[in-house]
């Protein structure tokens, strides 16, 4: 009996070890890579897995060695879909997907220097994704530790209700590659920025409204200090929308007042005919007094004679 409680004890263990070495692992065979700036690199990330690749997910992202608590998402591989990020179109892509997670940097720059993470996930297994980490350091022709210059920044686009806005911003120079930022003010909100090359990032601004409008702020930081310039963004309704609502409004007015003056001068005239079919052959009142004056004469006329005729009697 005891004997077959180990038996059993011992296949359980077997199989319990089984199941974790089946769990899928990550492994990163380097942990530092140094390039020469303008060359390719392959950064390696291994995994192992006993399940399907049809739901295999892969994820990779990189933390800038200026600001490390700002990650970004470099490329990512997710039911056979590959997603790159478009400041990195051309210049990233996986060696051996599905197979390895694998990624080439092709044309390395300065602001590519930074920490790697390779993120594996592969259901039915464990919901924990497999993690590996690498530091890629990027050297360039020496040059003398310098703050970034003055940012120059612009606009252009259609500043029209519904248009479209590019706010670019440039660097001249800094040592090591200042990293650009733009950020919209009042309140602060950090906008998405597409790279050109290390010293120029612009932000597109799909269908503007009112809401646009504000103070837009683009930042060039090194490790040596910060520049900043500053773009004024005014939205404008379209001039021919206000236009025509303005003609209708005064059109509008225009009619309500002819209505109101016809209807004015119908109620005059219906009051005076109303007057005048109340009156009737009624005569004037100043006509009326004339010949009351002249039977009074024509009375003082008749009186006078009797009177003479009496005094010669």
């Amino acid at each position: 009996m005891g004997s077959s409680a180990g038996w059993m004890l011992c296949a359980l263990c077997a199989c319990f070890g089984a199941l974790e070495n089946d769990a899928l692992r990550v492994t990163m065979r380097e942990s530092r890579l140094k390039v020469v700036q303008g060359d390719f690199v392959v950064l390696p990330c291994s995994f192992f897995t006993s399940s399907p690749l049809s739901r295999l997910n892969i994820i990779w992202t990189m933390a800038p060695s200026l600001s490390p608590e700002n990650p970004t998402q470099v490329i990512v591989y997710d039911h056979g879909q590959v997603i790159e990020d478009p400041a990195l179109t051309g210049r990233v892509g996986f060696t051996g997907v599905p197979w390895s997670a694998d990624i080439m940097l092709n044309d390395t720059r300065v602001s590519d220097a930074g920490i790697y993470r390779c993120m594996v996930n592969n259901p039915p297994e464990t919901p924990d994704p497999g993690i590996g980490e690498l530091e890629l350091s990027v050297v360039g022709t020496w040059a003398p530790p310098a703050p970034p210059s003055l940012p120059v920044c612009q606009w252009d686009g259609d500043v029209d209700v519904g248009g479209s806005v590019t706010l670019s911003c440039s660097v001249a120079d800094g040592t090591p590659a200042p990293q650009i930022r733009w950020t919209k003010l009042n309140p602060e909100v950090e906008l998405p920025i597409n790279m050109d090359g290390d010293l120029s990032g612009s932000v597109q601004i799909a269908n503007v409204s009112s809401q646009t409008s504000g103070l837009y702020r683009c930042s060039a930081t090194n490790l040596l200090g910060t520049e900043h310039c500053y773009v004024n963004l005014s939205v404008y309704s379209a001039p021919g929308r206000s236009s025509g609502v303005l003609q209708g409004v005064l059109l509008t007015s225009s009619m309500c007042l002819v209505l109101l003056a016809l209807l004015l001068l119908l109620l005059w005239l219906r009051r005076s005919g109303t007057e005048r079919h109340q009156d009737g052959g009624r005569k004037p009142r100043a006509e009326e007094e004339e010949e009351e004056e002249e039977e009074e004469c024509y009375n003082e006329i008749r009186y006078t004679p009797s009177v003479v005729k009496r005094s010669f009697v």
